[in-house]
């Protein structure tokens, strides 16, 4: 997961996007659940606090990332609902994906800021989905732009338990020697 070292010519949608989106294409056509799970686990693996929130990752694709989360007893707080703070790690799990599927290999990106609003409480788990719609056009990029990625979580019930606002500093990749 992480930037390509070679680009193989061939399909345009993977074509400058990096390993992460490309593993997920690869496993995302295992039957059933079984690589869009594998696929969670190797993304937690690979960013280790993704891992509080047991994620899973339902959909991914340059612009858009849906993934849950159950509510397990650790995500609850003194309430018995889901905890603020594992609600954020969702929808960083969320954008992360989203940036890793859409920012071409060409440029790199961060998290820079973070603005969530608590809407409600949650008894269950949650449903975190990112859009970026439009996408930048990152050939114009040419120094550092922030660009501000929505993260809408809902619960079971369809209710928006949390909005979030990630900034994310977007540059061009620098060649490392």
């Amino acid at each position: 997961m992480g930037r390509t070292g070679s680009r193989p010519e061939g399909d345009a949608i993977t074509d400058d996007r990096r390993d992460t989106y490309r593993l997920w294409r690869r496993l995302a056509r295992l039957p059933g659940p079984l690589g869009t799970r594998l696929f969670s686990g190797a993304a937690a693996l690979k960013a280790p606090y993704f891992a509080t929130v047991l994620p899973h990752v339902r959909v991914l694709e340059p612009g858009r990332c849906v993934v849950t989360a159950a509510r397990w007893w650790w995500m609850r707080n003194h309430l018995g609902t889901f905890h603020a703070i594992a609600a954020c790690n969702l929808a960083e799990v969320a954008m992360g994906m989203l940036a890793e599927a859409s920012v071409p290999t060409t440029h790199r990106w961060i998290p820079k800021a973070m603005d969530a609003r608590y809407l409600a409480k949650t008894t269950g788990g949650l449903t975190a989905t990112a859009v970026l719609d439009p996408l930048p056009e990152f050939a114009g990029i040419t120094s550092g732009v922030e660009v501000v990625v929505p993260v809408s979580l809902v619960d079971a019930a369809g209710v928006m338990s949390v909005r979030c606002a990630i900034t994310i500093w977007i540059t061009p990749a620098t060649r490392r020697d």
